[in-house]
């Protein structure tokens, strides 16, 4: 296996552990949204996205919007991979007065491109910020990663409209697929798939991946910067709790913190794939 994809799989891992951390020591927060993007967020932060924690303001960077707010704990623990904060901020979330909140807080944290917590809201933001480059001639790429459950809300899809009438080629949308929302099933709930053909029907560009699959998420993020004229979204097929067996593709982990012994359970698992990817 290359040697970048190995170091990209143990950095997915490393965040997955950052936010079975931080959910645990808050007892509080969304543990399974957080562990099922955290293989497109190690992509991201460490191949894709043009940022550099030095200058977290420079106007040029990249920009990543985390639409699903609540899935901040991998957001958070990649941040401090990166070298925004000290990773022992992860041990306070959620706690009175920490840095780190339930919700992404741009005001406060570097790194943090926008504000996060009403669903959908997010992703508008991002095409506004795209759209902005465009207006201003520069060349950052705007990135933001929505959920399917997410995918339910109205401003969704007009923001998807937005997109493409606009061109807004410098916006890639990633969909965290993982089929699952705080009350069960997407499906079940509002179905909101097949996301491709929606997608392309408004004009998109749509690109479908295995979510846990690195070499694919790389693929993806460079036809998206190839293409032109057209926004691209990326359908990520991905397993809510992904890397902790109890927690996988269980919707009552959507919100819920592990005691001691979940706890423990949790970061074995972790660290034994870890170790075995040497």
């Amino acid at each position: 296996m290359d040697n970048k994809i190995i170091e990209l799989k143990k950095i997915a891992t490393d965040i997955r552990l950052g936010a079975v951390e931080a959910v645990f020591n808050g007892q509080s927060g969304h543990p399974g949204g957080a562990l099922s993007s955290a293989d497109v967020l190690a992509c991201l932060y460490f191949s894709e996205l043009n940022v550099n924690p030095a200058t977290p303001d420079d106007p040029d960077r990249d920009r990543f919007i985390l639409s699903k707010g609540h899935s901040c704990p991998g957001l958070y623990a990649a941040l401090a991979l990166k070298g925004y904060f000290d990773k022992k901020e992860l041990k306070s979330f959620r706690h009175t007065g920490a840095l780190l909140q339930g919700h992404p807080d741009m005001k406060a944290i570097k790194g943090v491109d926008m504000s996060a917590g009403s669903l959908g809201q997010g992703f508008s933001a991002a095409c506004g910020m795209a759209l902005s480059a465009k207006i201003s001639n520069k060349d950052y790429r705007v990135y933001t990663l929505i959920g399917d459950g997410e995918s339910q809300e109205g401003q969704i899809w007009e923001a998807v409209m937005f997109a493409s009438h606009y061109k807004l080629d410098n916006l890639c949308l990633i969909i965290d697929n993982n089929g699952l929302q705080i009350d069960g099933r997407v499906s079940d709930v509002m179905n909101t798939m097949p996301y491709e053909s929606k997608l392309e029907a408004f004009g998109w560009n749509v690109i479908t991946v295995d979510g846990h699959n690195i070499e694919e998420i790389l693929c993806a993020f460079k036809s998206a910067r190839d293409v032109k004229g057209k926004p691209t979204a990326i359908v990520a097929k991905t397993v809510k709790g992904k890397g902790v067996s109890f927690m996988e593709d269980q919707a009552g982990w959507h919100g819920k913190a592990p005691n001691a012994a979940q706890y423990e359970i949790a970061v074995n698992e972790l660290n034994e794939y870890k170790n075995g990817l040497n």
